[in-house]
């Protein structure tokens, strides 16, 4: 049977829960062992979830259990996130995240640490997680020499961008749907100033040029500064105006 523990009981932590919850039974066939939910790691108490029995505030209770095979770390930021997960990988322990913070500014740090205790530090969720992207560029393209990654890395910006666009809207009011419509977090700076995106970028380019790259060396533009005059403009020339992440690899310094 394989323990796992959850970092974190927001809106991630309780999805996770929930998972694991309903869909033990198929997931356990998968993998071909039980599934466990331990315990749910939180400052803050929940006396009507149904997982309140679940519910610590010391972490060095999962850290110091052996039976805890699995740490699912949903607390976010680089931090207190960073802290414990050294300690869960040091403690034997596999580690699985979405934390794009994190695995942008101490990923290489985290993967190697993993390697060196024979566990795993997963971070497939941090980008595209419903593609997914970062596992094909480790195996499926792992023979294959990547020069330049470019997307649309952000789905609240696209989703404002796109509203300017059909719709017309300002900008603050573009904001203002999408974050009636759960699209946009109540402070949305890390997407519209274009830091999701800028880490996720790190993320790709780490991996497909292999090298840590952190964000504090990317260039970062966000969207609050586009007008519907600039979009008109945009549409002037055939043209659509959209918030990119972009890596090209330069060949000729080695430099990214």
């Amino acid at each position: 049977m394989v323990n796992v523990a959850i970092l974190g009981f927001g809106t991630v932590g309780s999805g996770v829960a929930e998972v694991i919850e309903k869909n033990g039974r198929h997931i356990s066939e998968k993998v071909s062992n039980r599934i466990a939910l331990k315990y749910i790691l939180d400052v803050r108490d929940f006396p009507d979830s149904p997982f309140a029995d679940r519910v610590i505030h010391d972490f060095s209770i999962i850290e110091n259990d052996p039976t805890v095979g699995v740490v699912v770390e949903t607390i976010g930021g680089a931090t207190i996130a960073r802290e414990f997960t050294r300690r869960a990988l040091m403690a034997g322990k596999s580690v699985v995240t979405s934390n794009k913070e994190l695995v942008a500014t101490h990923g290489y740090e985290l993967m190697q640490l993993a390697k060196e205790k024979n566990v795993s530090y997963l971070f497939e969720a941090s980008v595209g997680g419903g593609i997914p992207i970062l596992k094909p560029i480790r195996t499926c393209l792992a023979a294959n020499e990547l020069t330049q990654i470019t997307g649309i890395l952000n789905g609240t910006t696209n989703y404002i961008l796109t509203r300017m666009i059909r719709a017309g809207l300002s900008f603050e009011d573009a904001l203002k749907e999408a974050q009636a419509n759960g699209y946009a977090e109540r402070n949305p700076a890390a997407d519209i100033e274009g830091h999701d995106a800028c880490r996720k970028i790190c993320i790709l380019a780490s991996l497909s040029f292999g090298r840590q790259i952190s964000p504090d060396q990317v260039p970062t533009e966000g969207i609050t500064s586009i007008t519907l005059a600039d979009v008109d403009y945009a549409r002037s020339a055939g043209m659509k105006i959209k918030l990119l992440g972009r890596a090209i690899r330069r060949e000729s310094d080695d430099r990214v």
